[in-house]
Order: C-alpha cells, then structure tokens, then sequence
C-alpha cells in the first residue's frame, strides 16, 4: 500500500514515496536542495521537478548554498539556459537569494536544521489522513513559518510551498492511514 500520487507507472514518484517524501531530514544541505525544489515545483508537478532533479544537482552544485549564494549574473543567465531545470528566471534567481538567506539562518541558529525543525520541538508531526481530500493544501504551522521566512528575505516560500516542504522533508508525516511508509507511533 502506498499513497495513492505515487504512482506504479512513474518509477520516480514511487521511489520518492518509498524513500524519502515524509522521512525526517536533517542534512542541511538536502534541506536546502528541497527548498529549492519546492519553490522549483510551484504551479508545476512534482513529477516534472524529480525528472530533473539530477539536472539541478548539477546546474546548482550538488546544492551548497555556499556556493548558490555567490553566483553572479552570468551565472544566472547559464541557468536560463540550461535545459535541465525549470528555465523560470524569478524561480532561478529567488534560489541565489535563498541560498544568502539560508545562509544567515544557520549563522544564526548553528544549522537550518535546528532553525526548520524547532517550530514542532524536534518532533514530527504525525497526521492521521484517511484520503487525501484530509490533507490541507496549508496550516497554521506553515503560514507560520511562511511568514518568518518572508520576514528574513527568503522567496518562494508561500504558505503552500512551506505545507509542501515541510511535507517532504518529514517535519510533518502525511502518509495516508494504511499506507506502508507511515510513521508508526
């Protein structure tokens, strides 16, 4: 049993299911790579975004925000061009200034890590949704934290991207009851 978006005829999405969607992160710099593709994915599906998620580990440096961050405009005329990414220049450029902003918050809070996963107290939030018509496009939790990272300069970070996000890197468990993936309490 698996949740009923992944797909046995997309090999990706299943493997993403399986592997990954739900699972709590900590990597700093996969939770920047899963930033970036979130804000990526917005008004597309995620199924375009992990058929080239190989092409942004390499057009984006395998994801060090170190590097992101210093990227200057001719760089970012490449990425317009690179046929391996979403050629969106708003989505290209606000990940320069996401990977500055990221930056900043582990300056601040020593990790991304312990910045993202203190608004649950180093827990995961496990839902209980029976279809997928339970699971909320947004909560409060993501407006919350939306907010915040608008307020220190991040883009692409709207309250559904942020619901998305945080799905994805398990800060919150959405797998749906019956679901073989689903954190068992």
């Amino acid at each position: 049993m698996r949740c009923p978006w992944a797909k046995d005829t997309n090999p990706e999405d299943v493997k993403y299911h399986d592997k990954e969607w739900g699972k709590p992160l900590h990597d700093d710099n996969r939770l920047f790579e899963m930033l970036i593709l979130e804000g990526a994915q917005a008004g597309l599906s995620w199924s375009t975004i992990l058929k080239r998620r190989e092409g942004y580990r390499k057009a984006f440096d395998k994801f060090d925000p170190k590097k992101v961050a210093k990227y200057e405009q001719k760089k970012l005329d490449d990425l317009i061009q690179d046929a391996g990414i979403i050629r969106n220049r708003l989505k290209i450029e606000s990940s320069v200034i996401n990977a500055k902003c990221f930056l900043e918050v582990q300056k601040e809070f020593g990790s991304f890590d312990k910045y993202l996963w203190s608004w649950v107290d180093f827990k995961p939030i496990i839902n209980k949704p029976k279809s997928m018509k339970d699971i909320q496009p947004k909560t409060d939790l993501s407006d919350k934290i939306s907010k915040d990272l608008k307020k220190r300069g991040f883009k692409f970070v709207g309250s559904t991207i942020i619901y998305a996000y945080l799905q994805a890197v398990g800060v919150i468990d959405d797998h749906l009851i019956g679901c073989d993936c689903k954190t068992k309490k």
